[in-house]
């Protein structure tokens, strides 16, 4: 249950502080923030995550919005654009138009007592390589 924007014309850092408000959330509050976000990055965000959305339905995901939680996304660099803008003396300087890939990935929102017997189990497994500590010598002071 993912979906792919490529090569979305907007840098990648731009694109991050849209995408960080809605990681971690579920599909029905992500999409109800993007709409009030006055930025570039929300619409064409929103779009993909309906996108992923509609993904999750054609595969059989039978899991309301409600119920879906927007599990990772991810925003990459793309390709970079190169211009140059004409400057004093016949010179040039460089103009860098970066564009961003971005990932989403759904997944079911885990249930909390789910959750807790996780945490509980991966707490009790050791791990079966421990080293031992080595002991100071305790007849001698230590200073300061």
């Amino acid at each position: 249950m993912h979906a792919t924007l490529k090569n979305f014309r907007q840098a990648p850092r731009k694109v991050r502080s849209v995408t960080d408000m809605v990681k971690g959330k579920t599909v029905d509050v992500a999409l109800t923030e993007l709409d009030f976000v006055s930025k570039k990055a929300a619409d064409p965000v929103k779009k993909l995550i309906q996108s992923a959305l509609a993904n999750a339905r054609q595969k059989g995901e039978t899991a309301p919005e409600s119920e879906l939680v927007i599990h990772s996304i991810t925003v990459n660099k793309g390709i970079t654009f190169v211009r140059y803008m004409p400057r004093a003396r016949g010179r040039a300087s460089l103009i860098n138009k970066e564009s961003s890939h971005v990932f989403v990935e759904l997944a079911p929102k885990v249930a909390k007592a789910q959750k807790v017997a996780a945490d509980d189990s991966a707490k009790t497994e050791k791990p079966s390589s421990v080293k031992a500590s080595s002991k100071k010598n305790d007849s001698e002071p230590t200073t300061a």
